[in-house]
This record gives C-alpha cells, sequence and structure tokens, in this order.
C-alpha cells in the first residue's frame, strides 16, 4: 500500500491540455521533484495547465513559492493556471496567503452550457 504522505505526480495530457494531480505531501524534500515536472510544462502557452488538489495533504512554503513562481511563467506566456479540486485545508493557506486570488478556478461548465456568466 503507497504511503498517503509520500508525495507524488500524477499526469495526464490531452490535445489541448495537462492535468497534474498532486497527492501527499509537498514540502522542502519534494520541492525539486515537483518543479522539474511542473517548469517544463508552464512554459507551454499552446495548452492549458491544471493542478487538481483533491489529496494534497499538506503544501508547506516551498511548494508554496513554486506555485507562485508558476504563476509568474504562466503570466509571460499569456496562460493562466487552472487549479481543480481544492480541499479546504489548502485552501485556507491559499487564501492567507493571498495566492488564491491569482488561481483560475475551473470554469463551472454548467453555466457555459446554459449561457450564464463563469
Amino acid at each position: 500500500m503507497t504511503n498517503p504522505n509520500l508525495f507524488h505526480i500524477h499526469h495526464e495530457e490531452t490535445d489541448t491540455g495537462t492535468t497534474l494531480y498532486l497527492i501527499g505531501q509537498l514540502d522542502l524534500s519534494m520541492a525539486v521533484h515537483f518543479r522539474s515536472v511542473v517548469e517544463p510544462l508552464a512554459m507551454n502557452a499552446d495548452k492549458t495547465l491544471t493542478l487538481n488538489l483533491r489529496d494534497l495533504r499538506y503544501i508547506d512554503s516551498t511548494g508554496l513559492g513554486i506555485l507562485v513562481a508558476i504563476l509568474k511563467v504562466r503570466e509571460e506566456v499569456g496562460q493562466t493556471l487552472i487549479v481543480e479540486d481544492v480541499t479546504p485545508k489548502v485552501q485556507r493557506l491559499l487564501d492567507l496567503t493571498g495566492i488564491s486570488k491569482f488561481l483560475r478556478p475551473v470554469p463551472d461548465q454548467t453555466a457555459e452550457q446554459k449561457g450564464g456568466a463563469v
């Protein structure tokens, strides 16, 4: 059985985007691994980049710093960083640090289908 606290990334790619599922605890010990996976993807202006945080149990200041760096890269290439399935614990941390206002949530497909605003 896999340790739920061990950090790893599940990667899904489509023609139009990439989704990274962050699983476990993202801390200083895993920062280099996370950065090495996400940085090249962030530089690709042709694809959306989505982080699914449903199974992210913990993120420290190093992980938050990488998120900020990725936000800057996405801005430079004219793209946003989409986040989805953020747990209340991680959302609170993103809100307290002010990072959440720079993250784009997944568009509400139901509202789009009805012609409503997102």
